[in-house]
């Protein structure tokens, strides 16, 4: 039997589960269908899964979407014992990134766990989802360069030029790590120096540059503004090659966001930047 060109394969049904948010599941099962470029997903989100009967609601839908010909993946994060059994009757092939694991760091702490969902998304810590709420206020406050105010209180301080991912990795780093994070937008006045912009000048220790491809740029920046100076091609080239330049001359450290995820964006200037030890 000859198979299906590729460009005629039905997407692939996936399905995030969790007792919160789903944050967790959804990063950890797309970092896994990340591995399969070829394939393309149709992916569904189904947070606050609480009760058995709402188990039971979401099975008939994972098994309405397996057929003989595809089968749904099912990513999950359910902390519920009772919960996560209901949930594993399903058709579909069921990932469990929580239960399945468990047992493991149950044995190694010689601890029984409480499997509530408030402990896997910290509200059970009060100090830490107050630092948090407290990080994505100072991301807020923070972003695009809108506020000066208490900069120097920051974990760190993304600077690009626009449309380089700054704003998704300021509020991901609060979000997932409860860090200040501010951003400062590099704009073409500020290449005509090669000194740091006047608001960063003396917290160069604390930045963090962005770069992206010419390409990648001036895609991004003509969905936004088609057609202008902005996003044509010999714009973004100036900036991202003055932009590099100014990282270089101040030692500040940098990545190109061009096709790397925001997880990845963070796990690598959290690596780099040595700011694990605050998360």
């Amino acid at each position: 039997m000859i198979p299906e060109p590729a460009d005629t394969v039905a997407p692939t049904p996936v399905f995030f589960l969790a007792g919160g948010t789903g944050i967790s599941a959804e990063t950890l099962g797309n970092l896994m269908l990340a591995q399969f470029p070829s394939l393309t997903f149709a992916r569904r989100k189904i947070p606050f899964i609480t009760t058995v009967e709402q188990a039971r609601a979401v099975v008939e839908e994972l098994d309405a979407a397996t057929t003989d010909s595809v089968t749904a993946l099912v990513f999950s994060t359910v902390s519920d014992e009772e919960i996560r059994k209901e949930l594993q009757r399903t058709k579909g092939a069921f990932i469990d990134l929580f239960g399945s694991h468990l047992d493991t760091v149950e044995r190694v702490l010689h601890v029984n766990a409480t499997h509530g969902v408030g402990a896997l998304h910290g509200v059970g810590d009060t100090r830490r989802y107050d630092l948090r709420m407290k990080a994505i206020e100072f991301a807020m406050e923070h972003d695009d360069g809108a506020s000066l105010r208490n900069l120097d209180q920051a974990d760190l301080i993304l600077v690009a030029p626009s449309r380089c991912g700054k704003t998704p990795t300021s509020m991901y780093l609060a979000l997932q790590h409860g860090l200040k994070v501010a951003n400062y937008p590099l704009v073409p006045e500020d290449f005509d120096s090669d000194a740091l912009p006047r608001p960063v000048r003396e917290l160069g220790a604390k930045c963090f540059g962005l770069l992206s491809t010419p390409a990648r740029l001036s895609q991004v920046r003509g969905e936004r503004r088609p057609g202008s100076t902005y996003a044509s091609l010999a714009q973004c080239s100036y900036e991202l090659r003055r932009a590099e330049a100014l990282y270089r001359l101040h030692r500040i450290p940098s990545i190109n966001s061009a096709s790397m995820s925001v997880e990845e964006m963070a796990a690598v200037i959290m690596q780099t930047s040595s700011l694990g030890n605050l998360a």
